[in-house]
């Protein structure tokens, strides 16, 4: 049964707001090319628009369709379904609805021969996979992006406990790209080592900036394994891992589609899979195991990771959730954000109080070939003095628009876009026990955390100008 439909036009798509909406258009006319989109914003999200709220937190957490629901009650009610590990009729029902979402995930990414689709509970679990796996010694080495979420950055802990040491390698100031350059002299190091692992995003979870792929292929000819984050770039990109092959990639999938929440993967390279060194063990992930000898031997398959029993109720909402999008299109997705952030990025740019200062910063590179539908920024008083974002949270959240300000999980960005430095952090961490967000601000006196906003697939130009209205109330602040 096909529960939605993206291709018809509807009478009913809200209208789009005045004047502004003809200057949008004149600017961006493919965005009319998206309006099947606008028409299932009233299908399958219509709380959006009866709540009247403003949800501009995509990367936070997409939101879910209200088909793929029914569609997944739908499969609940029509059968028994049993803990995959056995041969009942109810467990293998489960077996096959699994591994048919299997298929799907590494058909989705075109990753069929070359990828195990590891399950796990989200993107968080996938990296830590790869910190707890890999097999990390003082004979390897872990090279990182500046620009990577939080659940990177602690693979470094996994590493450093086994004696290996890591780097940063940095971002350019103002366009917030990986310094290639420099980049490429760190690739070029360590050729002693025996196991070299260098870690980024494909799309950074708070600027929104693309990072090349190219950079996969760049590793790998100088010897690294290569982990690519993906969590904020396939909810609004294709990734085909024919064309780019790194070792790991880590996916959360309510990022993407927004139901059901729980379950990411791992996708790992089959030629990687033999050099992983799992160092427990758990029901589900072996052959058979002893209690009177030390003996016990790993499955020789994706399943050798999958700790205890897997989500297996909700792991078929996933190939639901994919095959959903393809029927949207991904392109169709790419192209409305891409308006809409343009758009959104030239009216808040152009903001000024009454003595020309500016009154919003946007971080990074503006050019949208290089950037998705998430924008970090700082607001400004006409004084030139950072309004704190928990003030501009407040007021938003007063007018019913859903943003998100703070760090993001990820301290690299922050303390690059802030001017945070080395002296700065090993001041504060080298002379306490305890700390946190708002006492690190206290005691450095400066200011971290940012405002962001992402846009999602049934984002529409009501939401982008809602938002552009919003700042301009602190004009002349």
């Amino acid at each position: 049964m096909q529960l939605f439909n993206t291709t018809i036009f509807s009478p009913f798509a809200p209208k789009q707001k005045g004047s502004n909406y003809s200057d949008f258009l004149k600017k961006f006319p493919g965005y009319k090319l998206t309006e099947s989109l606008s028409v299932l914003r009233q299908t399958d999200y219509p709380l959006l628009d009866k709540n009247k709220q403003v949800y501009l937190d995509f990367t936070g957490g997409n939101l879910f369709a209200k088909c793929l629901v029914h569609q997944h009650l739908q499969l609940l009610e029509s059968g028994i379904f049993g803990n995959p590990h056995s041969t009942n009729p109810a467990s293998q029902r489960s077996t096959q609805l699994v591994d048919d979402a299997r298929q799907y995930v590494l058909q989705y990414f075109h990753a069929a021969d070359d990828y195990y689709c590891i399950f796990t509970p989200n993107a968080t679990g996938a990296l830590k996979i790869v910190g707890e796996c890999y097999p990390f010694s003082e004979e390897s080495f872990l090279l990182m992006s500046l620009d990577n979420h939080n659940s990177v950055n602690g693979i470094r802990e996994f590493a450093t406990q086994k004696g290996a040491a890591y780097q940063y390698t940095p971002l350019q100031k103002d366009s917030l790209y990986i310094d290639k350059e420099i980049l490429e002299q760190h690739l070029d190091h360590h050729n002693d080592k025996a196991n070299k692992l260098f870690a980024f995003p494909a799309q950074s979870n708070v600027s929104g900036i693309k990072h090349p792929l190219s950079l996969i292929a760049l590793a790998k000819a100088n010897g690294w394994d290569v982990l690519l984050d993906a969590a904020a770039f396939v909810p609004t990109d294709i990734l085909d891992l024919r064309d780019v092959k790194p070792d790991f990639v880590s996916v959360s999938f309510y990022k993407i589609f927004g139901y059901p929440t729980g379950i990411g993967c791992l996708l790992m390279h089959k030629n990687v899979f033999n050099k992983m060194n799992k160092p427990w063990y758990a029901g589900g992930t072996i052959t058979l195991s002893a209690a009177g000898y030390r003996g016990h031997f790993l499955k020789p398959n994706e399943e050798r990771f999958e700790d205890g029993t897997i989500n297996y109720l909700n792991i078929p909402a996933v190939k639901m959730g994919l095959q959903y999008i393809e029927n949207i299109g991904m392109e169709k997705i790419t192209l409305r954000i891409n308006c809409l952030a343009s758009w959104l990025i030239q009216q808040l740019s152009e903001l000024e109080h009454c003595n020309g200062q500016k009154l919003v910063q946007i971080f990074g590179a503006v050019n949208t070939k290089r950037r998705g539908g998430t924008i970090v920024m700082n607001f400004f008083n006409k004084a030139g003095r950072v309004i704190p974002f928990w003030k501009i949270e407040a007021a938003a959240n007063e007018k019913n628009i859903c943003i998100r300000t703070g760090c993001f999980c990820n301290p690299g960005l922050d303390e690059t876009n802030n001017n945070i430095s080395n002296a700065d952090l090993q001041y504060y961490f080298g002379t306490r026990q305890q700390g946190d967000y708002f006492n690190m601000i206290d005691v450095t006196k400066k200011l971290r955390g940012s405002v962001r906003i992402s846009l999602g697939m049934v984002s529409n130009f009501n939401d982008a100008n809602s938002f552009y209205e919003f700042a301009k109330i602190f004009l002349n602040t």
